[in-house]
Parts: structure tokens; C-alpha cells; sequence
């Protein structure tokens, strides 16, 4: 079953597929110049959920991400801190692979850094040169002459005239035109700068993608993704740059995921609404819980993250985890209850058929919590059968591959969290409860579990009812069944 993607280029649902080998792919990656917020994870959650479709799909993947690593902010915030560039970014750039693998987000085949490709933007811009795209102003800038693509704006579906009257361009007294945009800066007192052919300075934001692209996967891709801020001015002057050198098409498809909304509002700090992953984890609540919320309304949709949708995302993860682990582990009949068996082909069928059709992540999720309901009713009735618990086990995991919560892996992430803040000096923004939860580790917590289990057998219920007591206000429930006792933390 084929993935029908929106392609924002032809403003239709299209297969997306690959020319011909692997499926080449690029995203837009982090700048690195402080932490990333919610709404970049929700673009990178998406694109994640996109990558494990394919892959479940038997469609091998070339996907690359860039890391801009050289820009202006990161050049102002440096130089204020008075350190070089790369030793600014590195932090940020580490702390965005650990919050990509705290939510489940796995790596691209390639990361692409933009100072590490500084002869390929040259020598782009060269060719742009040549082909009477580029030119040289008297300060040493390097521009792109958008009069010279009569296309520019098919993919944001924006006019050249519209643009030149005052939309977001770069103001600069060197251009020939208001909406000429740079390929190359010359550089300012104290900039860091690189000697090169084309002279001194340093890469424009949107010729790092065009020449990362290009160089790792060809001149034309068959998807690039981004955030739909991204889709104008950054996606069309890439576009215009790439197409420009080489007269070929830069990419067949442009995915685009929405922007979200807290609490009903733009994100921002002015707003007091700013969160950051590690910002949330700090305030207790889980990275799969943040996933899953995250992906939960699909990518073309606003989503409007609320922190009553967060506790709702906490709690259908750990209903998903608990009917995973009845499902793995109950004492079932042997044979099989055909009613059951064709309500679990359906919701596969249904699930698959959610994500084919534009990721349609929250008809995926329904389909799965529809045989949830189901399966438990009929497990409490004594209808579910051994092979039908195996069938919903492998629909489970075929559903947590692309979706990544069912493993819980929530406190070794919030003490890698922990750990952060108190490295950072953040540490007092951590909760008391979310301390008080981590302060036994798992096997000091598995080690009370079977003392009460003891003292309950022994008939000592006083102590039974003192170590659940004791657990509980360290964050940690209890819960009974004849399956035997699980524990889990809040």
C-alpha cells in the first residue's frame, strides 16, 4: 500500500515515491543556537512518523538532515559570549540528538553540517554566476537575481510583484532589487569568515540547503520536508537556487507540517507560553506522553497543545502499555474466537489505511484504541483466546513501530533530564514530585513491590498497606490483578 502524500508544490494528494533506488529525502533540520522548542519537534516528530511509514513498508531510504550551524543569531549570541562559533553551537547541538532520542526520533542516514560544506556553496554559486543568476555587490555580497526565474513563487504560490511591495526580503542599500536574496555575506568587523574564491565571508542561509542537497543526494529529490514556516522565503529560494544551476527540477515532492498553537495561542516567550522539551520533562511529564501528543492530530492540522491534551496523552499511553502487557502475558485459552480475529484484521486494515492515506495519524490511533475496547471486554468475559492475544500482540507492535511509546523508557529519560538541569544549573525548576519520583531507582522500587507481595502472602497487612503507602507518595502506583502485581510510576 502506497503512501499518498499532500504535495504543497502541486497542492494535491499524490503517491509519493521514489525515481529510481532508495528514496532520497532531505529535511530541514535545527539552527543551533539554543534549545529547540515543541513546535520544531512536532515538524521532526512528523517527519519521523513519515520515515518509520516507509520503512514498514519495505522502502529504503537516502534521508538527510541539515544542521545550520553558521547564521546570523548564531553568530550575535558567539560573539557575545565570546567564544567561536562551533564552540557555541556544539552544546545546542548536542542537546538536539539527545531530545531527538528522548522522543523516539530516529537519526537520518545523513547529517548534513553547513560549515563543513562551504567549497560546495561556492562553487553553487560560481555556476549561478556563469548562468547570469548571481552577482557580486560592492560590498562583497554575493546575490540571486529573482528576475531571472520567472517561477519564483510557484511552490508558496506567491508573485514576484506582491514580493517586491513589501513581503519578508532581506533589506540591503547594495541589491539591485528589494527581493534579491544573498548567497553570500561579506563579512562585518569581528565576524567569523571564510577565505574563499569567491571572496571573504560567509554562506547565506538558503544556499546551505540547495548545496548539502544536491551533494548528498542529486540534483533532484523526491521529497523535501520542512516546516510550513519554512515554505516561504527558505523552500522558494532554494528552489530558485538549485533550479537556476542546474535547469532540472530540485524536487518532486514538498511536505510542510503546521505550526501548533498553547493553550490557543502562538508560542512565544512574550506570550509566557514557550516550552522547549526540557522544559516539560522539568515540570514532570513524560517524553513518550509529549510524542504521542506531538503526532496525535496529523501534520496538516493544527494542533493546539493543551496541558489537560498532555495528561489525556499520559493516560492513553499507559492504557496502551497496560493492554500490551495483559495482552503479552494473560493466562488465555488455547484456540481462537473468530469474531475477535476479524475485528483485529480490520483494525490492522484500518490502521494502515489511516497512515497511507496523508499520515493520518489520529484515524491510526482510533483504530487501535477501537480493538482496545473490544479486546478488553472480551478478555474480561472469558472470550479471548490464546491466538487472538498473540494477533493483537503483533498489531501492537506493527502500531508501535511507527507511533514509539509502548516501551517505557520515561524515567531513564527524565533522570538524563535531571541530570542536564543540574549540570545547567536548572535543577530548582525540577518539581519536588518529579524528585521525589526518581528517588528510588527501579530495582530498590521492585525490591519493596516483593516485600509487600511477602508480607501480603504472610498475612502482614499493615506492612502490605505501609510499603504501597510509601510508594505512592513517591510517585509510584501499585496495581493488583490475578495476572499477578505490576508497578508503575505517575
Amino acid at each position: 500500500m502506497s503512501i499518498q502524500l499532500f504535495n504543497t508544490l502541486s497542492g494535491t494528494v499524490e503517491p509519493l515515491a521514489a525515481a529510481s533506488g532508495p528514496l532520497r529525502m532531505y529535511v530541514c533540520g535545527p539552527t543551533v543556537y539554543d534549545y529547540g522548542h515543541i513546535g520544531n519537534f512536532r515538524t521532526f516528530l512528523h517527519i519521523d512518523v513519515l520515515r518509520r511509514t516507509l520503512l514498514q513498508q519495505g522502502i529504503k531510504l537516502n534521508h538527510v538532515m541539515n544542521i545550520t550551524d553558521v547564521d546570523d543569531k548564531i553568530i550575535r549570541n558567539a560573539a557575545e559570549a565570546g567564544v567561536p562559533i562551533g564552540e557555541y553551537t556544539k552544546k545546542f547541538e548536542q542537546a538536539f540528538f539527545e531530545d531527538m532520542a528522548w522522543l523516539g526520533i530516529q537519526q537520518p542516514e545523513h547529517i548534513a553540517r553547513a560549515t563543513e560544506h562551504i567549497p560546495e556553496m561556492v562553487h553553487l554559486i560560481e555556476t549561478l554566476e556563469k548562468r547570469g543568476y548571481a552577482y557580486k555587490a560592492e560590498d562583497g555580497s554575493w546575490y540571486y537575481r529573482i528576475e531571472k526565474f520567472p517561477e519564483y513563487g510557484k511552490l508558496s504560490k506567491k508573485d514576484l510583484e506582491g514580493i517586491e511591495q513589501g513581503a519578508r526580503v532581506d533589506v540591503d542599500e547594495y541589491k539591485d532589487s528589494a527581493s534579491d536574496f544573498a548567497l553570500w555575506k561579506a563579512p562585518k568587523p569581528g565576524e567569523q569568515s571564510w577565505q574563499t574564491e569567491i571572496g571573504a565571508g560567509r554562506p547565506g542561509w538558503h544556499i546551505e540547503c540547495s548545496a548539502m542537497a544536491m551533494k548528498i543526494l542529486g540534483e533532484t529529490l523526491d521529497l523535501h520536508a520542512g516546516g510550513e514556516d519554512l515554505m516561504f522565503p527558505h523552500h522558494e529560494n532554494e528552489i530558485a537556487q538549485s533550479e537556476g544551476a542546474t535547469g532540472k527540477p530540485f524536487a518532486h515532492h514538498w511536505m510542510h507540517v503546521r505550526f501548533l498553537l498553547v493553550e490557543g495561542r502562538k508560542m512565544s516567550k512574550s506570550e509566557g507560553n514557550f516550552y522547549t522539551l526540557r522544559d516539560l520533562l522539568l515540570k514532570g511529564y513524560k517524553a513518550a506522553a509529549i510524542r504521542f501528543l506531538l503526532i496525535s492530530v496529523p501534520y496538516r492540522h493544527q494542533l493546539n497543545f493543551t496541558f489537560d491534551g498532555l495528561m489525556e496523552s499520559t493516560n492513553a499511553i499507559e492504557r496502551l502499555r497496560t493492554f500490551h502487557q495483559r495482552m503479552k502475558t494473560g493466562k488465555w485459552a488455547a484456540g481462537s474466537n473468530a469474531e475477535i480475529s476479524t475485528q483485529t484484521a480490520h483494525a490492522l486494515q484500518e490502521y494502515d489505511a489511516a497512515l497511507a492515506n496523508d499520515l493520518n495519524t489520529a484515524e491510526a490511533r482510533a483504530a487501535i484504541f477501537d480493538l482496545v475496547r473490544s479486546a478488553n471486554s472480551a478478555a474480561d468475559a472469558g472470550q479471548l483466546l490464546a491466538e487472538n492475544a498473540s494477533e493483537i500482540v503483533r498489531l501492537l507492535e506493527r502500531f508501535d513501530a511507527v507511533f514509539a511509546v509502548l516501551e517505557d523508557k520515561d524515567a531513564e529519560t527524565t533522570r538524563a533530564a535531571l541530570a542536564w538541569a543540574e549540570s545547567a544549573g536548572r535543577i530548582g525548576e525540577a518539581t519536588p514530585e518529579l524528585l521525589a519520583a526518581l528517588s528510588l531507582g527501579d530495582d530498590e522500587v521492585q525490591a519493596l513491590v516483593d516485600e509487600r507481595t511477602q508480607a501480603k502472602a504472610s498475612r502482614n497487612f499493615a506492612r502490605a498497606d505501609a510499603i504501597r503507602r510509601e510508594l505512592l507518595e513517591k510517585g509510584i502506583l501499585i496495581e493488583d490483578s490475578k495476572d499477578g502485581t505490576r508497578w508503575k510510576r505517575k
